[in-house]
């Protein structure tokens, strides 16, 4: 009778700990300042990073249909729909990048960045990940806010550089990059050093009613 009753509680207390969220595990959205402050603050090293330690692009989500993640992030993201052709030719259609608020009506014109650059990724932590870590990193299609379609020009500004060194050419951008951003690191669980921390913060402050939503990478 004994055992039976503490087999019953440590039943009850593994659904207890397996449903109980925590703010590092966000079902809910938060405010930015809040999401922010749940960064962990770390020191960056870029020792030993080539991009080539990022597999991508891959067969993407759906391995079948023929196009690679930047194909399929593209259609994804389309405004109006392109046409696919045979090996998932892209032809037509229209995107809107919001970096910079252009209208492109041609995939060529576009750039798939990678919301936490590759190098500042690997700064952030990456650099101790396995090899297939990093390339579900690099091809992350499970939150709309890893990858995005932009303009080759705002993409190749940016470069690996993070919020204090960077923002959207477009100020109206900047509240939503926050977010996407520290999105990015909370679901992946990468470091944020002083100067991005800061930066996060002073645009948190400009940034009363923008909230962060993220679900931890598998």
């Amino acid at each position: 009778m004994v055992k039976a009753v503490l087999r019953g509680l440590a039943a009850a207390l593994v659904v207890l700990s397996t449903t109980a969220t925590s703010p590092a595990q966000a079902a809910e959205p938060l405010p930015l300042p809040e999401a922010v402050a749940h960064l962990p603050l770390g020191t960056e090293s870029r020792d030993g990073y080539t991009r080539s330690s990022f597999r991508h692009w891959n067969a993407g989500d759906n391995p079948t249909d023929g196009c690679h993640t930047r194909a399929e992030v593209l259609l994804h993201e389309a405004v109006e729909a392109p046409t696919v052709g045979p090996n998932c030719r892209i032809e037509g259609g229209r995107w809107l990048s919001y970096y910079d608020d252009v209208s492109v009506t041609s995939a060529s014109g576009l750039d798939i960045d990678h919301m936490v650059p590759l190098a500042e990724a690997w700064d952030s932590g990456a650099s101790a990940w396995t090899a297939q870590r990093r390339e579900r990193y690099a091809n992350d299609q499970g939150q709309e806010a890893s990858l995005v379609a932009v303009t080759a020009r705002s993409n190749r500004s940016k470069a690996d550089q993070d919020p204090a060194q960077w923002l959207p050419p477009g100020a109206d951008a900047h509240c939503r990059y926050a977010a996407e951003w520290v999105a990015t690191k909370l679901r992946w669980n990468l470091t944020a050093d002083e100067g991005e921390l800061a930066a996060l913060g002073e645009l948190a402050d400009a940034c009363p009613g923008q909230t962060v939503e993220y679900e931890p990478a598998q």
